[in-house]
């Protein structure tokens, strides 16, 4: 340690505390979230003014997407290439933005889920709205620009966008314990709400919203709570209903079909492929047998899945239930967070145009600033080249008689004279008086010959006569704000004019979908399980005439209602429940479904010990034995779980369940050890313990021994073990006590 140093000691919470809130903040304000004024996150800005410095416009041709992600990491954003090109691929998918910023070319995606092609194969440039009114005038110091990461560089605060592009895009993005999630909307109606903000800063969100209905998606649907946008525009927060646009044709022979024109927003991508799983899952669950097949119709004119129905299918009623258990009606969270003066704020629709409108004043004042000034710098060259025209013989002599242009400068500018040659005094003492400003001198020595022409000079005078005209607009814009008002509403309406299109979205109050369910007759059945693990169920008469070959060909036969559920016990100790409904139900010789394919269970990772109807479990004691020599049983009842997969008992390492079996109360355990010592007891006897215990130990093992079977047999019932060619009939073992040897063979 220097001299000069000291340690400041410091609580470790304190510095932990004090580093994630200055990462947290770092994620929200320079990652996540979008800034109100220009509605794009910093990978989007970045990427847009990358291809603006590298002059991708939109009447360039394209260049390859892997060059703007490179020169964009490279110089602003050095966060991966991932996420820049990702941005890059958004921006230009109109089904995603209600306004691509991104011309691009080749393989972007699909509204079905489909990625974009790597960036080495795809091309893009600026949309020509985005160079317009994104960019259009960055030349005019209307932004201020910060250093990048390296500080090589220079780059915008912010873009001079000149329409809210947070309302027009939407926009998504997940931060450090807060979210942003806001719905896109229509060009022409936001842009009427601005206007209508400028003309009445006071206005409400009920009057907002005579222009601004709702959110327009680009994939069109329904939103069907009109009525709670109210609520939602004023808090910024809520969730907005969409339904997807579906119609009922009729066909030939009496059938009809669902035709699904348009999804909601938040199917976008995956969600299509999962819906149409749905559909055929609610046909395969028994939810309705009025489906007959879905195909997936749609192509680049747009989206079209088809959903067949038998004849006589209630159609109006089916399209509810697909409503209802599908995501053909779903929800989208709107939370309107934004970036506003630095830190993350949670907005309403008002509020946001507000910041938008104070924005376009801040850039419409610098930007006739701006052009004032350049309007100023041209007035006093043109006044100072008019001058010399009138004087034009004597600046010839000036510059004829200067050693230099420094002693011909400093002649026009202040008159010095000494050391120039005049053909006369007379020239000499007009020359004295010159007194011409320094850009006015070096314009003059700049100046051509031709410049004297008569119709130069007249052009030269036009010039000045539309400076002064210039001065004079941008002198009223800068002073009045009703002229600066009007220049911007001027511009929104040229916009308006140039980009406008309909909406796509109906916004409208629409009834809670309500359809009538089916009730599913309860009945007996009878589940049938092979030694594969193929489960079917058939009804009880089809079993009765099918018995001998069913006995023959299953491994379980359980007897049990279509309401049941079926609680597979494995040898790990696990419970996997599985509905009688969810099996496939009809003739003898179907095959059936795997049961790993409808349930949690894996033939590959555990072994199934037994399989028992929770309905026949109820009010029964199950026995469990493991093999480590340890047993108890368990109310039945405890198995009836909502769960797919539960703990069915507590097993220590190495441990395995070798046998669940319900009792009726007379039976009695045999215990088989590796060692060939039988122990038999009352199977009364054993403790009866929650399902999470481990148990009690059953019988005494040698050191190194395990249990290998456990057999339970009824009254005067018997079964047979062969030991070393020996055989062992069960029912004739002493009956001993728990926790011994028994008896050796």
């Amino acid at each position: 340690m220097q001299p000069n140093e000291h340690i400041i000691p410091t609580e470790y919470s304190e510095i932990m505390q004090k580093s994630y809130i200055d990462y947290a903040m770092s994620v929200i304000i320079s990652r996540a979230l979008p800034d109100v004024r220009d509605g794009l996150k910093p990978v989007q800005r970045r990427t847009l003014y990358d291809m603006y410095e590298l002059g991708i416009k939109y009447d360039k041709p394209y260049r390859k997407c892997a060059r703007i992600v490179g020169d964009t990491m490279g110089k602003y954003h050095p966060h991966g290439d991932s996420s820049i090109y990702e941005a890059l691929v958004v921006m230009s998918q109109d089904f995603k933005k209600g306004l691509p910023l991104v011309d691009g070319h080749g393989n972007f995606g699909s509204i079905e889920g489909d990625g974009a092609a790597a960036m080495r194969y795809t091309e893009a440039r600026l949309a020509r709205v985005t160079q317009e009114a994104y960019l259009g005038d960055l030349d005019k110091d209307v932004v201020d620009f910060g250093p990048n990461f390296d500080e090589t560089e220079k780059e915008p605060i912010v873009l001079p966008v000149r329409v809210p592009n947070l309302l027009i895009n939407g926009a998504e993005g997940i931060a450090v314990g807060m979210a942003t999630s806001i719905p896109p909307h229509n060009l022409s109606e936001v842009l009427d709400g601005v206007i209508a903000y400028m003309k009445n800063p006071d206005i409400n969100t009920a009057q907002m919203m005579q222009y601004i209905k709702g959110p327009d998606f680009p994939t069109g649907g329904i939103v069907t709570n009109q009525d709670e946008l109210h609520e939602i525009y004023s808090t910024g927060q809520g969730k907005v209903k969409v339904r997807g646009k579906a119609e009922i044709e009729k066909l030939k022979g009496g059938k009809e079909q669902i035709v699904i024109s348009e999804i909601p927003y938040t199917m976008i991508g995956a969600g299509i492929g999962k819906f149409i799983n749905d559909v055929a899952a609610l046909v395969e669950t028994k939810k309705t047998q009025d489906i007959v097949d879905i195909t997936n119709q749609s192509s680049k004119d747009g989206i079209r899945i088809v959903i067949e129905l038998r004849k006589g299918a209630d159609s109006e009623n089916l399209l509810n239930m697909i409503y209802k258990k599908t995501k053909l009606e779903d929800t989208f969270g709107v939370n309107m967070l934004a970036v506003a003066d630095g830190k993350p704020e949670t907005m309403g629709i008002v509020p946001i145009i507000r910041h938008h409108v104070n924005f376009q004043y801040e850039v419409a004042t610098r930007k006739y600033t701006y052009l004032l000034a350049k309007e100023r710098d041209k007035k006093e060259i043109q006044e100072g080249l008019m001058k010399a025209v009138d004087v034009i013989d004597l600046i010839i002599e000036i510059l004829r008689g200067s050693k230099d242009v420094k002693m011909a400068k400093a002649c026009l500018v202040e008159g010095i004279v000494d050391g120039i040659k005049f053909k006369s005094e007379t020239s000499k003492k007009d020359a004295a008086k010159l007194k011409f400003t320094e850009r006015q001198a070096q314009a003059i020595l700049e100046m051509r010959l031709q410049k004297l022409i008569g119709l130069e000079i007249d052009a030269l005078r036009a010039d000045y006569a539309d400076t002064m005209e210039k001065i004079q607009t941008y002198d009223d814009i800068l002073s009045n704000r009703s002229s600066m008002t009007k220049v911007i509403i001027d511009d929104i309406k040229d916009f308006k004019r140039e980009y406008k299109r309909e909406r796509r979205t109906v916004i409208d109050n629409v009834e809670e979908a309500v359809f009538e369910e089916k009730k599913i007759e309860k009945m007996d059945v009878v589940v049938l399980i092979d030694r594969f693990g193929y489960a079917r169920s058939v009804d009880v008469p089809t079993y009765e005439r099918n018995k001998d070959a069913a006995e023959a060909e299953s491994k379980y036969i359980i007897t049990c209602t279509n309401m049941d559920k079926l609680a597979v016990f494995t040898d790990k100790g696990n419970l996997h429940t599985l509905k009688v409904l969810s099996l496939p139900f009809g003739k003898f010789r179907d095959k059936g479904q795997p049961i790993d394919n409808m349930s949690n269970f894996s033939s590959s990772a555990e072994t199934i010990v037994a399989i028992e109807s929770v309905e026949n479990m109820a009010g029964k004691k199950i026995l469990f034995g493991n093999s480590s020599g340890y047993i108890k049983v368990v109310d039945g009842s405890e198995f009836d779980v909502a769960k797919k997969t539960t703990a069915a008992t507590k097993l220590s390492d190495n441990e395995t369940v070798i046998i669940v079996k319900p009792l009726n109360g007379d039976e009695t355990l045999i215990m088989e050890s590796s060692d060939r010592n039988f122990l038999r007891i009352v199977c009364a006897e054993i403790p009866e313990k929650k399902k999470a215990a481990a148990g009690v130990r059953g019988i005494k093992l040698s050191s190194g021994a395990s249990c290998q079977a456990m057999y339970v047999l009824g009254s005067g019932e018997d079964k047979v073990v062969s030991v070393k060619g020996q055989d062992i009939h069960l029912n004739r073992l002493h009956i001993g006590n728990r926790d011994t040897k028994g008896t050796k063979r």
